[in-house]
């Protein structure tokens, strides 16, 4: 009995031509050896495959009416025979097989022949062969697996600032004494040379002192470890969680926008009209005039209401806040480690909530390119957690066990996870930053490469820094 295949055909992009054709038949046509492809080193699309796609063909053979789809994967190509053809007319002839079939010539064009010749048996046959895809159409355009990011990876200099920026180290803060000249912060950067200005005074460097102190503070120790908990830390704390009971009481709005709910500027309007008498709560009676100095870093450390945003600038704004109570000697160098462990793990914990609730946008974000769409400090502080832990290392975030297990004790963990939770796809892809970090050898060196990437990325970039709030704690000099 004769059979007539019906043969899908795999495209060379670079020629256009075929590298592997795959017989298929009729439910009553008997099927030789379905799973074993015909392979042939290359010849022009054949007219009867009728539609293309980089990954599947459709052929109308045997009956327009009984289209065959298939889908495949690439073969390698054998090699080119070398032998030369000498032409002879066309010719059928039976081949013996397990199943036997009237032969008819597949032409295969040889490198060094200009007649076509039989695939199987090498003869000459008349296949015609029809115009190549260059001739006709242009092949379709090359679309990449994933779209390139929005916004470019750091640019050489910054790398190289970062490399060659020496480590930050702690500072003590110094506190003011009578007589007090509080007064309302105003905003002062405007350029890079106002940059360098505020990194070169000594408000600027004992700032970022103050942050470095923080994350020693907490240097090997995981959040559940007991701590000296002041009476202010607890009203802080107290209040933070204030806030988080005023995201329940104000639900979303409904609308369709990706970012930005309005519900946010109710629960921010609520947070301006009672933040002076959440900061009496913890003010000595003789420090109570600092309201006027001390509140605006206070209530833009929760995002912008105008814009519905939150990131690194604004995260910054309440390690200034922090800062401006150390300098009033309300927080205590023994608090230090209560500071990172208790108040800013509820105020990041606060933070996710209206990120997640009031779908903040993120202000400043590097996109990919980032280690986080709204904060850094976590990453500092985190860090300085695991410094010689005995059997965590860099690489171990790509460990779900970790990340489960973990989270609850150590910021950095917990951001990982956190990271993880919002975003899908590859962490490579989506967070080649963290990816590449995970890769340092120990978390000494992350550690100190993250402070310096915080004074680089954040602490000296116009776009963030001229939001910056400059008063009589943190002087303008």
């Amino acid at each position: 009995m004769a059979f007539v295949p019906s043969s899908v055909f795999l495209l060379n992009p670079v020629d256009s031509s075929v590298i592997i054709s795959v017989p298929i038949f009729t439910k009553s046509q008997a099927q030789p050896n379905p799973t074993q492809p015909n392979i042939v080193t290359a010849h022009p699309i054949p007219s009867k495959i009728t539609s293309h796609s980089p990954q599947r063909y459709v052929t109308t053979n045997p009956t327009p009416s009984n289209p065959v789809v298939i889908s495949f994967r690439r073969v390698p190509l054998p090699p080119t025979p070398t032998k030369t053809m000498e032409e002879e007319p066309p010719h059928h002839h039976h081949h013996h097989h397990d199943h036997d079939y009237d032969h008819q010539h597949s032409p295969l064009k040889s490198t060094k022949t200009t007649a076509a010749t039989c695939c199987n048996c090498g003869a000459p046959t008349s296949y015609t062969p029809p115009p190549t895809w260059s001739d006709t159409s242009p092949p379709p355009n090359y679309r990449p697996i994933r779209a390139p990011a929005i916004n470019l990876p750091p640019s050489s200099h910054t790398q190289q600032a970062i490399i060659l920026a020496p480590v930050p180290h702690s500072q003590k803060v110094p506190l003011v004494s009578p007589p007090y000249h509080f007064q309302t912060p105003a905003k002062r950067i405007q350029s890079p040379e106002d940059i360098n200005h505020f990194q070169n005074s000594d408000s600027g460097k004992n700032f970022l002192g103050f942050v470095v102190a923080l994350s020693e503070s907490i240097r090997s120790h995981k959040l559940s470890d007991p701590c000296h908990q002041s009476e202010t830390i607890n009203s802080i704390f107290s209040i933070l969680e204030t806030l988080i009971q005023w995201v329940d009481e104000i639900p979303p709005a409904k609308q369709s926008a990706r970012y930005g709910n309005l519900s946010f500027r109710t629960w921010h309007s609520r947070l301006t009209e009672t933040s002076d008498s959440l900061m009496l709560q913890f003010l000595p009676a003789d420090l109570q005039s600092a309201t006027i100095e001390i509140v605006p870093y206070f209530t833009d450390s929760f995002g912008n209401s105008s814009r519905i945003d939150y990131g690194t600038g604004h995260e910054t704004n309440f390690a200034a806040w922090l800062y401006c109570l150390a300098r009033l000697g309300v927080i205590k160098e023994e608090d230090y480690p209560a500071v990172v462990a208790r108040v800013f793990v509820k105020y990041l914990e606060l933070m996710r909530k209206l990120q997640l609730v009031y779908c903040l946008e993120p202000a400043g974000s590097h996109g990919v390119w980032g280690l986080d769409d709204y904060h850094f400090l976590p990453f500092i502080f985190g860090s300085s957690q695991l410094i010689d832990h005995r059997y965590m290392k860099p690489k171990s975030i790509h460990n779900n066990d970790i990340l489960e297990n973990f989270s609850k004790e150590y910021l950095y963990i917990a951001c990982i996870a956190f990271v993880k939770k919002v975003k899908k796809g590859l962490f490579a892809e989506h967070s080649p930053l963290l990816d590449d970090i995970s890769g340092v050898p120990t978390w000494n060196k992350v550690n100190s490469g993250l402070l310096k990437m915080y004074k680089v990325e954040v602490l000296e970039k116009v776009p963030i820094m001229q939001h910056f709030l400059f008063g009589w704690l943190i002087k303008w000099e």
